[in-house]
């Protein structure tokens, strides 16, 4: 517990939130907290970017799906959520980024997917309906609200639902400082496999761990 006013959990709402790390690099400063009852770290709001500023960065990201070491990236993911879906089904890239590469390949092997970016594809219509399964790439570092994203994702799934989250998971807070992943500036949420099946639980979701960096959530009938 903080000693001082430490801010809320953004993803589980606990005030049992302390100070891990401040940093003060080229990007200016950030200062990092942990969450006792979820394990989440994160970056509090007056930290955050501009939206302004962090939309320019993710319009330097080149993600071509020509690209065949991005698309062996992505297949990190891809390859363990497709064999859990049934032939032709139906499925949103929530967080697709400018360059949709994922929703590319998914294509090719025959499924149908919609795009959703709040910046780059925000067509609130891709909100109004459920899909299949969901992908979520490089995305949930990103999310300001994470409660808030993780209760949409719900209403946006099926029963039976899967949703395949693949981020740069927190294995060892000792080398926090110098983990590569916390530097980015627009990288605010940082998740551990207790994050993740933390969040299994809130949503009444099952949480699979099938390689390192991913999360495949089961959303139960």
């Amino acid at each position: 517990m903080c000693t001082r006013a430490c801010p809320q959990c953004p993803l589980c709402g606990s005030d049992d939130t302390r100070f891990i790390h401040r940093s003060d690099d080229r990007h200016g400063i950030r200062v990092f907290y942990e969450c006792a009852a979820c394990d989440l770290a994160f970056v509090p709001a007056e930290y955050h970017l501009q939206e302004s500023v962090e939309v320019e960065r993710y319009r330097m990201h080149d993600n071509d799906p020509n690209d065949e070491g991005y698309r062996n990236f992505l297949s990190r993911m891809w390859n363990e959520l497709a064999p859990r879906l049934r032939p032709g089904a139906s499925g949103l890239d929530f967080g697709c980024g400018p360059g949709p590469a994922l929703a590319h390949m998914m294509r090719e092997d025959g499924f149908e997917v919609a795009l959703y970016d709040p910046y780059f594809f925000p067509d609130a219509s891709r909100l109004d309906r459920r899909y299949d399964f969901i992908t979520c790439t490089e995305t949930v570092e990103h999310l300001r609200d994470p409660a808030a994203t993780f209760a949409l994702l719900d209403t946006l799934l099926i029963p039976d639902g899967q949703l395949g989250v693949m981020t740069g998971m927190l294995e060892d807070r000792a080398d926090f400082a110098s983990w590569y992943y916390q530097r980015d500036p627009t990288h605010i949420c940082f998740y551990t496999r207790r994050t993740m099946s933390r969040i299994a639980d809130m949503r009444g979701w099952t949480a699979d761990f099938p390689t390192q960096n991913v999360t495949i959530f089961r959303r139960c009938p």
